[in-house]
């Protein structure tokens, strides 16, 4: 496996491994817990050696699944945890991100994942009502306490993030980013470049759309994230088909699957992007992986560049009220 690092210090595989679905959004649970311990042991076997998980995924099951699945493997792994939403009867309600807050769930990650200091501690979600600096100041603090090694922050506006960053270093900056989703690009990405901050994408593979798997004809449980997603109604899909059809040509040249070209094109972007798809099964951890494997020529990168632009993109990457949460 390939490595890169984030931030000044942190080193991690290529390629990550988001867990949240193995606890909740994609429909009906996994039936055995046992399956999704294998699955991540699966992965550090395969070489992967960042794993992502948050406080609200579940609430606090994933962040145990990964402490149990991970606790034989410790010292060969990075994780990242969350903090920021406000968690009531077993929801999230709100943000909460003030300094005693971050302070619990910092002391609640810890004794969840089983270790000793959370790798990388990101903002969930910026907070409006508590200033970013107040956060940056609060996590510095654990720092030098020893309960966290680095900070980073999820869904922030360069804005949020030059500010962060002035009290206390930002080693990675997590938000959605995949040939659909270009949003960071105009200004979150040459910010981070400019801070030496490394990127770690979450969705890189648009929810399972640009790995070919989904089509306008895809039933999705009630339960499932995608349902409340303007971009996943059957007449969005429908539309943005042709994009999945350019990367699948593209794949079959390459003798690899889209979802392969789709994590090599963000690998390509900057040597400091580190995606993390997620999955629930290792034959997809294996073919993930294979993305840092795939060849794509500067003609090919830059027409996938351009793809999005030129065919287009149906529907926003959020409904209103997650979008609301998007720092702005």
């Amino acid at each position: 496996m390939h490595m890169r690092t984030l931030g000044r210090e942190l080193r991690v595989s290529a390629v990550g491994l988001g867990a949240m679905g193995m606890s909740q959004s994609y429909g009906p649970n996994p039936g055995d817990r046992n399956d999704m311990i294998a699955v991540l042991r699966d992965a550090v076997d395969l070489g992967v050696t960042f794993f992502d998980t948050a406080e609200v995924y579940g609430p606090y099951g994933n962040e145990e699944l990964v402490g149990e699945a991970l606790a034989p493997v410790r010292d060969q792994v990075v994780i990242a945890t969350k903090f920021g939403f406000r968690i009531e009867d077993g929801a999230a309600v709100g943000l909460n991100s003030r300094p005693e807050q971050i302070r619990s769930v910092a002391d609640a990650s810890l004794t969840r994942l089983r270790v000793e200091r959370l790798d990388l501690f990101y903002q969930h979600r910026v907070d409006p009502e508590v200033p970013i600096e107040d956060v940056a100041g609060t996590v510095g603090e654990l720092v030098r306490e020893g309960k966290v090694r680095c900070f980073g922050l999820s869904e922030a506006s360069a804005r949020t993030i030059r500010r962060a960053h002035a009290v206390h270093p930002v080693t990675a900056v997590q938000s959605e980013y995949s040939l659909w989703t270009r949003d960071p690009e105009p200004e979150v990405l040459p910010t981070c470049t400019a801070l030496g901050i490394g990127f770690v994408p979450f969705s890189p593979l648009g929810k399972g759309f640009l790995t070919g798997a989904v089509d306008a004809s895809t039933p999705f449980a009630a339960d499932d994230v995608r349902t409340t997603i303007p971009r996943f109604t059957a007449e969005n899909r429908a539309a943005n088909q042709a994009l999945v059809a350019h990367v699948t040509t593209l794949a079959q040249a390459k003798a690899a699957t889209p979802g392969q070209v789709a994590l090599a094109w963000l690998l390509a972007r900057h040597p400091s992007i580190v995606p993390i798809p997620g999955t629930r099964r290792t034959a997809r951890v294996g073919e993930n992986i294979g993305a840092t494997r795939v060849p794509l020529s500067a003609d090919e990168l830059s027409d996938l560049d351009a793809l999005a632009g030129r065919v287009g993109v149906r529907g926003d990457r959020y409904n209103e009220h997650h979008m609301s949460l998007v720092d702005k």
